[in-house]
């Protein structure tokens, strides 16, 4: 099974090494950072499946980080972490694209909670890994496994990536350039042509008019 990755902006060494410790023992890969600056390094550097934000950090606030974060094109949940309870931030916290706030102090179990509800949200809210994306063909998320008619179906691993990112998207248009940002990181070199070949290998499986392509726009999965 394919751990979730989380990003961990937390300033407070201890709170980090806490909260972290707790997620990878529940089998989550925590990935820490401490100010704003190394937040922002790493997020252009890989992908994450959630972000958990403390807002006052060195170097900027997790706020002002993410909202630029989403202007880029970056569509990973977020909580916010934070001492700060007053409704003005709450509202600030969801304004900048947030999913959840947490204040603290708070319970390591009720974080969990709040994540694993998120990234259950993150699918559709649907209560178990497999998703039914067609006639006889179900989505295994966890473990990637795309099954036709109770056939494995090998797929490459940015086909898996497209996959999951249009089952997050369903029926909503996705850019080139969001898709391009997703599967590519940021050390390889997208190539429109080998898009173009997922893109047919994904509809040869799930059906033609399961992807459409709107030109120069992008992609929509319905």
């Amino acid at each position: 099974m394919t751990k979730a990755s989380l990003l961990l902006l937390e300033d407070d060494p201890n709170l980090s090494e806490s909260v972290s410790e707790y997620l990878e023992e529940q089998g989550y890969h925590v990935t820490c950072v401490y100010d704003a600056t190394s937040a922002e390094d790493t997020l252009y550097e890989h992908k994450f499946d959630l972000l958990l934000l403390d807002v006052n950090v060195p170097n900027g606030n997790g706020f002002s980080l993410l909202k630029a974060s989403r202007k880029e094109g970056n569509i990973t949940p977020a909580i916010f972490i934070t001492s700060r309870n007053a409704m003005q931030d709450v509202e600030e916290g969801f304004e900048s694209g947030g999913d959840d706030y947490i204040r603290k102090p708070f319970a390591l179990k009720e974080l969990l909670l709040r994540i694993q509800t998120i990234l259950k949200r993150n699918f559709y809210h649907n209560p178990t890994n497999a998703l039914t994306l067609g006639e006889a063909i179900t989505y295994d998320i966890d473990n990637q496994v795309l099954t036709i008619n109770g056939s494995i179906q090998n797929l490459q691993l940015k086909e898996h990536k497209l996959l999951k990112l249009f089952i997050q998207h369903r029926n909503e248009l996705l850019s080139h350039e969001m898709i391009m940002e997703h599967l590519w990181d940021y050390d390889e070199t997208p190539s429109d042509g080998s898009l173009r070949t997922y893109i047919k290998t994904l509809r040869k499986l799930l059906g033609k008019d399961s992807i459409v392509s709107h030109k120069r726009l992008g992609y929509q999965f319905r």
